[in-house]
């Protein structure tokens, strides 16, 4: 198989392209090798299909930055569903058609009869909308990956209901219009009124059926979320939205992943934080504590002494990568708890520990400050 091409350079952009920069530079590459520009060529359909698969991913702020960190490796399964391998010319022209223009049904000029329009050319009815849906999911749920199914209610196609072939277009999904020029006659289409640019017309349906020819139902979708996910990532499970109009493509389902808050554990990418508070004496002593995950249970030691504001790491605890690079690590913050009331023979003791060496302040080159514990941290 051959290798992936950068998107920058599929649309002829740098990487700090703004964002109309880049709906430009896809535009011109649109126009360029659309097919009705270039009929029966595999090659240029190959280029227009790349062009678009560029553009659905820089165009969305959260897949590019996806894409500028992982490469082409973020737009499998387990990267939230971008990537466009799989586009088909219903896809593209469906979510991005707006940006044709007028170019692709005016005025003729290429293959004898002008631009086709997109959708009508490429399927027999107008593509579904896309329903959007939040799944909420726990930390352990993230870090295992969870397969959820939830009720949706959407518009199917009724059934009872039959087509027949638009009078008005005869099919076409585009009415002609010549106009007698100086420069002699000038052919337009445009969208047929009658079916709505189709090519189709309800010839029968049921009562309580719209003039769409659909009704409303709820279905269960199963939605298979991949370990990794993170608060505001979009799924996408396609097929899965509101049916289409006279028969044409169902849209999708978006599904918006929502983070339940953890108990204890604090999510920082890939990494979880803990905050482990212990008493005077155990940080004296030295004390075996039990430390919260989110797979197995893990048990850390702490030696006699350990100072407040120590950072120790779980190595591997956390959660996983969503392009299945390796797993984040569990820190453990150590705070020593200082009491606030003492009884008298309690005060006594600490005064009398007042002037003894063991209890006073007596940093080592080990001892770590605070700004060079954050930077071991993030290292």
């Amino acid at each position: 198989m051959a290798e992936k091409r950068d998107y920058y350079d599929v649309l002829g952009v740098s990487k700090g392209a703004t964002d109309a920069e880049i709906k430009k530079a896809y535009r011109k590459m649109a126009l360029k090798y659309h097919p009705d520009k270039n009929p029966d060529d595999s090659s240029a359909e190959a280029k227009f299909k790349e062009a678009a698969e560029a553009y659905e991913v820089l165009s969305n702020q959260e897949k590019r930055q996806r894409y500028d960190r992982f490469g082409h490796a973020a737009s499998g399964p387990a990267g939230g569903g971008f990537g466009g391998g799989g586009m088909n010319m219903d896809d593209i022209f469906s979510q991005f058609g707006d940006i044709f223009g007028g170019a692709f049904g005016g005025s003729g000029g290429f293959g004898g009869g002008g631009f086709s329009g997109g959708r009508q050319r490429y399927n027999g009815g107008a593509r579904g909308s896309n329903l959007r849906i939040r799944v909420k999911l726990t930390l352990e749920e993230i870090a295992n990956g969870v397969e959820k199914k939830i009720k949706v209610k959407k518009y199917v196609a009724a059934d009872g209901v039959t087509y027949k072939t638009c009078q008005t277009c005869g099919g076409a999904g585009q009415v002609a219009q010549v106009t007698n020029t100086i420069l002699g006659q000038m052919r337009t289409a445009s969208t047929c009124p009658s079916c709505n640019g189709t090519g189709k017309t309800i010839d029968k349906k049921p009562s309580g059926v719209s003039d769409d020819g659909l009704s409303q139902k709820e279905e269960v979708v199963s939605i298979n979320i991949p370990a990794g996910v993170q608060d505001g990532m979009q799924l996408k499970v396609s097929g899965k939205g509101n049916a289409g109009r006279m028969g044409g493509p169902n849209g999708d389902l978006i599904v918006v992943i929502e983070e339940l808050e953890h108990e204890s554990l604090k999510r920082e990418g890939n990494n979880l934080h803990y905050d482990l508070y212990i008493s005077l004496a155990d940080a004296v002593l030295g004390t075996s504590v039990e430390i919260p995950t989110v797979g197995a249970k893990a048990r850390i030691k702490l030696d006699g002494g350990v100072q407040s504001g120590k950072i120790l790491r779980l190595r591997g605890k956390g959660l996983p990568s969503i392009d299945s690079y390796g797993r984040g690590d569990i820190l453990v913050h150590v705070n020593v708890w200082t009491p606030q009331t003492l009884n008298k023979e309690q005060k006594a003791f600490f005064e009398q520990m007042r002037e003894n060496e063991n209890f006073a302040p007596n940093p080592t080159k080990d001892d770590k400050s605070f700004f060079d514990k954050v930077k071991e941290m993030f290292n």
